[in-house]
């Protein structure tokens, strides 16, 4: 990781303490207000995702009209969801990151009111329908918007220090989504803002804290995933975790560059996009009819396959494909949603494919599935998003394992390397500069 201590570079020792001094009220209420807004945010999607299973029940009911009552409500949803973001806030599609990184080189203007509003209520519309989003994106997004909002009403310096109390909303959000206060910190300094300035670290640090404390105050201290503890994987294994690496790299590249080309579609003129819309319900509808567990961010799918859910090879394909389709899909609507979870969803069938290949193919090495699809989540991560170390610590926050580190460094650092060496742009940045050469060519 670069340093870059050029900015906020103290005159002296005692001129550093005093920023930090001032930094660290700033940090604190960015941390209990990106805390308590998460925590909206999660009673909201919830809310709309039992709306939504108490719709689909319904809907089977009905034998006639069910699947149109489905059709109907998914088209009405992605219809407003994305038409909110497109008349209010457009920065606002999508899981917003590449428009933190925008704002945090000078590229972009932060409007945090409109983005706050419209990223909150777009997501839990657009979850009612089923969109296949994820929400720690959103929550990264909000928390930069309340930290732009903090250095816009904060007394005398705020607005000085706007670009860290916007990297640290970001990390404050992606803790409060994971309640991974460590992901969060590594996240700012590995993704968004690419250095370690200490007032970037201190600030980050104590945001992300708190608004942990705010969501496990309000959530509950249980880890995201309920994953049981397994053995430490033999060093004969890690050659099969040098496979899932690459193989994650391979379909990071291919997730990343399908993703790129559906950009397109957000643009569509009016009837154009109707169609697109009206395509995307359709497909919507026919998972809620026939695998409604496929729709919504994924976090209970992943949940089931870590408690042990058996699943063939077969399967696995089919619902990796679905996912694939569904999460590009919705990423492409215009409509506010992350990719962050669905990513960590195709990393776990793809490292559940691997480990039940792995079994299949070497009896003797006793493999345990549901270690590759805990590992598979970092490693796609780290391919397509190429940031390892917030994959490999996110995963053991949310699993509280710590015998997962040295698969997961070998299965993660493989995905990175080999990404790069196919130079698969990084999907955030790679966002970025397509927004940035559609602006050139207009």
């Amino acid at each position: 990781m670069k340093c870059d201590l050029s900015e906020h570079q103290p005159a002296s020792a005692a001129e550093l303490n005093r920023q930090r001094n001032r930094l660290i009220p700033q940090a604190i209420v960015l941390g209990l207000l990106t805390g308590g807004t998460s925590v909206a945010f999660h009673f909201a999607m919830n809310s709309a995702e039992a709306f939504r299973h108490k719709f689909f029940d319904f809907s089977h009911q009905n034998s006639h009209l069910g699947m149109g009552m489905v059709l109907g409500l998914a088209l009405v949803t992605v219809s407003i969801s994305a038409g909110m973001v497109r008349q209010f806030a457009p920065e606002s599609s999508g899981s917003g990151i590449p428009h933190i990184k925008g704002v945090l080189i000078g590229h972009r203007h932060f409007r945090w009111v409109r983005v706050l509003l419209t990223k909150f209520f777009s997501m839990v519309i657009g979850s009612v329908g089923g969109l296949v989003v994820g929400r720690a994106g959103p929550c990264v997004h909000m928390g930069s918007s309340i930290g732009q909002g903090l250095a816009d009403i904060w007394p005398k310096d705020g607005k000085h220090y706007h670009t860290i109390l916007i990297a640290a909303g970001g990390g404050a959000g992606l803790t409060a989504a994971f309640n991974a206060p460590l992901s969060g910190l590594t996240f700012v300094l590995e993704e968004l803002e690419r250095r370690c300035s200490s007032l970037e670290f201190i600030t980050a640090a104590i945001a992300c804290l708190t608004a942990d404390m705010v969501c496990r105050l309000a959530l509950g201290q249980q880890s995201v995933f309920h994953f049981a503890h397994v053995a430490a994987a033999p060093l004969s294994q890690l050659i099969a975790f040098v496979a899932l690496g690459l193989l994650s790299a391979l379909l990071a590249g291919l997730f990343t560059h399908t993703l790129l080309w559906g950009q397109r579609l957000i643009t569509l003129g009016p009837w154009s996009r109707s169609i697109w819309w009206l395509i995307l319900a359709g497909g919507l509808t026919a998972t809620a009819w026939y695998a409604p567990q496929l729709l919504g961010g994924g976090h209970d799918f992943v949940n089931d396959i870590l408690v042990g859910q058996e699943l063939t090879l077969q399967t696995i394909g089919l619902l990796f494909i679905s996912r694939f389709v569904l999460t590009i899909g919705s990423s492409c609507s215009g409509a506010a949603g992350g990719i962050f979870m669905p990513i960590l969803v195709l990393g776990a069938l793809l490292g559940w494919g691997v480990g039940v290949s792995t079994q299949l193919a070497f009896p003797a090495l006793d493999v345990d599935p549901r270690l590759f699809a805990v590992v598979g989540m970092a490693a796609y991560f780290s391919g397509v998003v190429q940031a390892p170390l917030t994959g490999i610590v996110l995963i053991i926050e949310m699993t509280g394992d710590y015998a997962l580190i040295l698969p997961l460094f070998t299965a993660c650092f493989t995905a990175l390397l080999i990404a790069n060496w196919l130079g698969c742009p990084p999907v955030y940045e790679a966002l970025l500069e397509n927004d940035l050469r559609k602006e050139r060519i207009q």
